[in-house]
């Protein structure tokens, strides 16, 4: 007898960042909390939450600063993400917030500007 999976039937399987220094921000990812899933010396794969995975790439062309990554990261306690952060001296921005989340952003050794928000998740299985 199968249990019923109430889980949406897709997620996001791959997103992707190009970097100066793959070593530098697949260790900066790591620092985050992310899931190292291969020794590779030409790129990343790192796992997050639902099997996501993050692939970092060397970038060809110079990543220009303050660009923001092609994804956000949301967390279940912002705040207690932020001091976490702040204690491992990665020196995330000052949390804000707008209608829907809180937020806050950190730069990763690669110039990318990476946003995190708030959980607003249903509470339904995910």
């Amino acid at each position: 007898m199968s249990k019923s999976d109430d889980r949406p039937p897709m997620w996001i399987g791959h997103v992707s960042i190009s970097v100066p220094d793959v070593k530098a921000s697949k260790d900066f990812f790591i620092a985050l909390g992310m899931r190292d899933i291969g020794p590779f010396d030409d790129f990343a794969i790192l796992e997050m939450r639902a099997g996501t995975h993050l692939i970092i790439q060397r970038a060809s062309d110079p990543v220009e600063h303050d660009t923001a990554v092609p994804f956000d990261l949301m967390v279940d306690d912002i705040e207690a993400t932020h001091a976490h952060l702040e204690s491992a001296g990665l020196q995330p921005g000052k949390i804000d917030s707008n209608r829907v989340h809180s937020y806050f952003v950190i730069k990763e050794p690669g110039g990318h500007n990476v946003l995190f928000n708030s959980s607003h998740n249903t509470g339904l299985p995910v």
